[in-house]
């Protein structure tokens, strides 16, 4: 039987930064969290995607 790995358990959204990549780590519906690994520029991509949907005229 293969070893089960414990799970990071839920917490709150966070984003670490290691080495060069950026972490970042986003609870999600029915316990746990979704891990992304993004770079500078990618972050920077998500940050004007959510702010033009975020902000309402």
């Amino acid at each position: 039987m293969a070893a089960m790995k414990p799970r990071t358990g839920d917490g709150p959204m966070e984003v670490t930064k290691e080495g060069r990549s950026l972490i970042m780590r986003v609870p999600i519906d029915g316990g746990g969290r979704l891990v992304v690994e993004i770079n500078a520029e990618e972050a920077q991509a998500l940050k004007e995607c959510l702010v033009g949907v975020t902000e309402e005229a």
